[in-house]
């Protein structure tokens, strides 16, 4: 490449990094792809935090999980998802040192968030469906806020951990001036891998097929007597589907990072593993819209502004029950 070709991140500064230059029709085919993922990702968990933050109705120790599911969904599609997306188009982190270690900080905390959110909604439907005549009683909604709280905490401590040197030694950093990413090695690597991936995705597989096993024996007996363990299993399945679907896009991811190290972070496969991680946090809302009938009618209750008329908080949501 001619010298007169090479544009820096920061022209000013020896150490700064190489800028890639763009065609300007990829540029904005880029740009309008990160704008409404973004807002996609953010108008769809605020339904779902709006819907059960509202009605009454929905205030019950699974939609509590939910809630704080979408919460760090919300976080991935205001934040993370068009800072990363300025970061992969420009080639370079235009925003300072300090945000970058802050930013870093966000997506640990929200991934770490997301997947203890999913144990404790495997944990929720397997006390369901195995022992649903005393679920009432083990599963309260002060016991899911203080699950809730533990595991934010939990996956902000763990976030100060893994980034240690990133957050309170940044002038150790390696590279060029005008990036953001960390460069572990293969040990540390492979910890993470075992401690937000491996360990906590055996226990939801190994909670979900005793779900499905309890709930295949269950169902001529239960079905005839009640509902309720009807919709409990239905539930489950749902959220089962939340599950598989959050596995199906990281895999991926873990398989790139695993076989290529750190070299992956210039790799097309790696950055195209990441958007669909990233993706992922828009996906949880449509799974509800296609199968929790509650949630097609709270937002069409929002869409159309009636949340504001006295006393809309006590509509009912199950007119079938």
């Amino acid at each position: 490449m001619d010298s007169e070709e090479i544009q820096y991140c920061f022209p000013n500064n020896n150490l700064s990094c190489i800028r890639e230059i763009r065609p300007e029709m990829e540029s904005i085919v880029l740009y309008m792809f990160i704008f409404l993922a973004s807002i996609l990702t953010v108008f769809l968990n605020l339904l779902v935090i709006i819907s059960i933050s509202h009605f009454k109705k929905l205030h019950t120790p699974t939609n509590l999980l939910i809630l704080s599911l979408a919460v760090a969904d919300l976080i991935v599609g205001l934040i993370v998802i068009p800072l990363m997306g300025v970061r992969y188009i420009e080639t370079c982190w235009y925003f300072g040192e300090t945000f970058c270690s802050l930013f870093l900080f966000i997506v640990f905390t929200v991934v770490s968030a997301s997947l203890g959110n999913l144990v404790f909604i495997s944990v929720d439907r397997y006390i369901a469906v195995t022992d649903p005549l005393r679920y009432t009683v083990r599963v309260t909604t002060y016991k899911t806020v203080f699950c809730i709280i533990i595991n934010w905490i939990c996956s902000v401590i763990y976030s100060v951990i893994i980034l240690y040197d990133s957050l309170f030694y940044p002038e150790k950093k390696v590279g060029c001036f005008g990036t953001c990413a960390v460069s572990f090695m293969l040990k540390h690597v492979v910890t993470d891998l075992f401690i937000t991936f491996i360990f906590p995705c055996s226990v939801i597989m190994s909670l979900y097929v005793k779900i499905f096993c309890v709930a295949k024996h269950q169902a001529k007996v239960v079905s005839c007597n009640t509902g309720i363990s009807r919709s409990e299993r239905k539930a489950a399945k749902t959220l089962g589907i939340v599950v598989v679907v959050y596995f199906l896009c990281w895999i991926p991811y873990y398989m790139v990072i695993l076989t290529e190290g750190n070299e992956s972070r210039e790799s097309i496969e790696f950055h195209l593993t990441c958007w669909v991680v990233y993706m992922n946090s828009c996906m949880n809302p449509l799974i509800y819209a296609l199968f929790y009938k509650w949630f097609r009618l709270s937002a069409k209750h929002i869409l159309t502004l009636q949340i504001f008329k006295p006393s809309s908080e006590y509509l009912n949501l199950f007119p079938e029950g």
